[in-house]
Formats: structure tokens, C-alpha cells, sequence
């Protein structure tokens, strides 16, 4: 099973059902950023404070790290960033250009996985944008250390993820209102299937999701050399039963420092 390929159709196909995070962002929202008036999103709906960016973004050079969709990239390169998207899928990416062509914004996009980050040179970013995308790898400390190899000294993470609580639950059950408790972290969406429902999962085009650790998550960043310096929880926007009790999405801003 080759969960990269795997996700990235399935990633081309929630673009052509129109799913939430595939929504590229309006002509208005461009011209708001171009003026100054812009905010991104790496969790669900909380954005990202501004004072975590810098006072002006012009000529920052800034990776959005598996990061299709339309979204934080064309925002970014509107408020005068020279941007890079990486994603795995080349339907997502394509949001990105359709906004960039649009709305006559200059930005770069790069079809490849989070893991490896070798098509670019050693800090060669300022910052790095990051929405939750990470479940959808087995192992994220290749990520943080990609990440850190191409940022330059004391350039910017900012990284959405979810809160491992979450994935502790039944996903049916919880979609029916209810809470309970089945699966182990660390995990993935495919733990608990027969060899039978795993391939009919695989061939519904579901993306596969793993669960990592908090100590995964954040650890793994300072064992990366980032210093975390910033800190945030989102959740659905009371979609899900859990808002009621906890926030499941976190959002970090770390900062790389060589020692």
C-alpha cells in the first residue's frame, strides 16, 4: 500500500467533489490582500495572529508546505510574497495556479511529497506555511527536518495539526453525535479494517490517516532545531461533538536556531 500515492488521488478527488479545503479563495479576498487586509488559516478556522509575521511580507521567501487549494498561497503571494506551494496533489495545485492566473499573482507550484523536500536547496526559505496536513504521513519527523534543512537560521514554521484526542473516537459514531472511544495513538485509519474493507477503502478513494503523538508533533520540531515560540488551539466551530469539551487542533510557531 503506497499511502502517498494513495492520498494524492484521493486529494484530486475531493477538489473535483468541491470539499471545504479545496475551495480556492475569491477574487475579493486577493484584492483585500493586495491592499494590506489579509489573514490565512492553518488550522480550521482561527486565523494565524499577524504579529507571528513579519511587518511587511515583500520578498519573503515563503514555502507552503503541502499547502494546496487556492489558499494561504495565493493570500500570501497577493500580500507581496514570493511563494512556493508543495502538494501531492496536482488537482490542488492547480487551485493554486487558477488564482494565481486570475487574479495575474506570481507564484510557484511544485508537485511532491512533505517528506522530501530535495528539488530545493539548503535554507533557502524564510518561512514556512504548514496547514494540518501531516496525518496523511506515517512518520512526520521527516517533515520537521525537510522543513528545517530549507528554512534559513531564524526563519519561521508556523504549523497547523490536530490534537491526537480526536482520533482516539469511533469517526462513524462521532459523525452521529456520539463519543466513543476505540482507537490508539499512535495509529492509522486503517488499524481496525479486514484485508476485505481495506480494499474497498483503497478503491472508495479515502484518504488514509495517521495519528501521531503531541510528542510527535512538537518534540519532534525541537529535536528538528526549532525553538517553539508561539502556541494556539482551534477547533470544528461546533461541528463536531468534541468542541463542546476540548479543542483539537493546535497551531505552533517555531523558530529555527542553529546551536
Amino acid at each position: 500500500m503506497d499511502a502517498v500515492k494513495q492520498n494524492s488521488l484521493a486529494w484530486d478527488k475531493k477538489v473535483e467533489s468541491e470539499s471545504v479545503y479545496t475551495k480556492a479563495v475569491s477574487r475579493e479576498i486577493i484584492e483585500k490582500s493586495k491592499a494590506g487586509e489579509w489573514k490565512v488559516t492553518v488550522t480550521t478556522g482561527k486565523p494565524v495572529p499577524r504579529n507571528w509575521f513579519p511587518q511587511s511580507m515583500a520578498g519573503l521567501k515563503v514555502l507552503c508546505l503541502a499547502s494546496g487549494g487556492g489558499q494561504q498561497g495565493p493570500v500570501l503571494a497577493a500580500a507581496g510574497a514570493d511563494v512556493t506551494v508543495v502538494d501531492i496533489s496536482k488537482k490542488q495545485l492547480g487551485q493554486d495556479e487558477f488564482v494565481a492566473r486570475r487574479d495575474a499573482l506570481h507564484l510557484s507550484t511544485l508537485q511532491c511529497s512533505m517528506t522530501d523536500l530535495s528539488a530545493f536547496n539548503d535554507e533557502e526559505f524564510d518561512m514556512i506555511i504548514h496547514p494540518v496536513a501531516n496525518v496523511f504521513v506515517e512518520d512526520i519527523s521527516p517533515v520537521w527536518k525537510e522543513a528545517s534543512r530549507v528554512l534559513k537560521n531564524k526563519g519561521t514554521l508556523i504549523s497547523g495539526f490536530t490534537n491526537p484526542l480526536l482520533f482516539i473516537f469511533d469517526d462513524e459514531e462521532d459523525m452521529k453525535g456520539n463519543l466513543v472511544v476505540k482507537n490508539k495513538i499512535p495509529g492509522s485509519s486503517m488499524d481496525y479494517l479486514t484485508e476485505h474493507q481495506k480494499e474497498e477503502y483503497i478503491k472508495s478513494g479515502n484518504t488514509i490517516e495517521f495519528f501521531h503523538t503531541l510528542e510527535d508533533q512538537i518534540q519532534g520540531q525541537v529535536d528538528a532545531g526549532f525553538v517553539i515560540a508561539g502556541l494556539y488551539e482551534d477547533d470544528f466551530g461546533g461541528r463536531r461533538p468534541l468542541d463542546e469539551y476540548i479543542k483539537c487542533f493546535v497551531a505552533t510557531k517555531a523558530v529555527k536556531i542553529k546551536l
